[in-house]
């Protein structure tokens, strides 16, 4: 029982899958993911872009088969990358046959316009010899017409509906390598959707808000949406939909993850809005060290407060702290104690080494007893 029950998140019990080397659901860890934008059929566009995201955290990556062309160039880019790939069909079945023969990891599929039932078999008896996993992917925008007539408009009612028909598809045929997602651009619809589907299911769940919007305002409307999900326990796997670089879906996943105290990767930055009372420029000074720190993938604390009102609090619960003072000369705070002064000039420069050397010694200490376990 944690000490701050208030923070506890208590996480649905689904089934857990494998899409490539990466568990989805039961206790792994909530697998971040994004699609790529370059065109498929090109490649060495399509490695770099991949290569980019891998580097920022991406656990999975969804690149879109809509040609034959696309699916030609799979093999390549699956032996180019590191991270396993999804391929994107929509409409021509044959392109999920061709990508599960390519090395796709897995399939996703929107069943409400894939085709017919025996089209949907034919994607599954692919996936089967191929080792795939599939995601069932419903979408508010795409619900099948019978749907649509009976319940006149997309509701969760109507989603739920639809993941529950695929799923028994996937599973009369004796495939149960498979996620769910039950998208919707409102937010109040994909929630209410994705709580109906968890509460009577144990299926792992992909989350996603489609069509979030730009990178302020999707960023802002996903992490309404997911939040919401995640706070409740729900969700094995994410992606954040924006109309922006897919490696910046991936910090905003994982920004997401890291403030529900759920996943963290890298260094998390605790600072102020400023005021007038700052000691030295706030924004800049946390808009650089973002970008000076984005290198680092260890799990540490950073609070950078411009005054000595909030700054000495915050600073006692994070691993390196800054608080501004006067004539320019400000606290540095080291495992929440004080412990010495650094100038104005020398700010940056002096918490990316900090932060630097903390890091290099968690890593040496997690080795160190990895290394004592394994000789145990």
């Amino acid at each position: 029982m944690s000490h701050r029950p208030w923070r506890d998140i208590v996480r649905r019990k689904s089934r857990q899958i494998m899409v490539g080397n990466v568990p989805i659901g039961g206790d792994a860890p909530i697998a971040v993911q994004t699609m790529t934008n370059t065109p498929t059929e090109d490649a060495a566009a399509t490695i770099a872009q991949i290569r980019r995201c891998e580097e920022v955290g991406a656990d999975l990556i969804r690149v879109s088969c809509p040609t034959v062309e696309a699916t030609a160039a799979m093999p390549a880019i699956v032996r180019g990358v590191k991270i396993p790939i999804i391929a994107d069909i929509h409409f021509h079945y044959k392109r999920a046959l061709e990508a599960a023969d390519a090395g796709a990891a897995c399939l996703r599929i929107n069943p409400g316009n894939i085709g017919s039932p025996e089209r949907v078999k034919e994607v599954v008896r692919a996936a089967k010899a191929n080792g795939c996993a599939i995601r069932i992917g419903v979408n508010a925008g795409s619900l099948e017409r019978h749907l649509l007539e009976k319940y006149g408009e997309p509701c969760p009612e109507a989603l739920v509906e639809s993941a529950f028909e695929h799923a028994k598809m996937l599973e009369d045929a004796d495939f149960h390598n498979f996620k769910v997602a039950v998208k919707a651009s409102d937010v109040f619809l994909a929630v209410a959707a994705y709580n109906e589907l968890a509460a009577r299911s144990d299926y792992p769940l992909h989350l996603g808000i489609t069509e979030a919007g730009g990178l302020i305002g999707g960023t802002v409307k996903s992490s309404i949406g997911l939040g919401m999900l995640l706070w409740g326990g729900v969700g094995d796997t994410l992606r954040v939909s924006l109309s922006a670089e897919p490696e910046e879906e991936v910090k905003v996943g994982y920004h997401i993850l890291k403030s529900l105290g759920i996943r963290a990767r890298g260094v998390k930055i605790v600072s102020c809005p400023s005021c007038a009372r700052q000691g030295f420029d706030v924004i800049r000074t946390v808009e650089t060290l973002e970008k000076r720190l984005a290198h680092i993938t260890t799990e540490l604390s950073l609070s950078v407060l411009g005054c000595v009102v909030n700054g000495p609090g915050e600073a006692r619960e994070t691993d390196i702290g800054l608080t501004g003072g006067g004539n320019g000369k400000h606290m540095v705070y080291l495992s929440g104690v004080t412990d010495h002064h650094v100038a104005d000039d020398s700010i940056v420069d002096h918490i990316v080494k900090l932060v630097e050397a903390k890091a290099a010694e968690i890593e040496a200490a997690k080795l160190a007893a990895e290394t004592a376990q394994a000789a145990a």
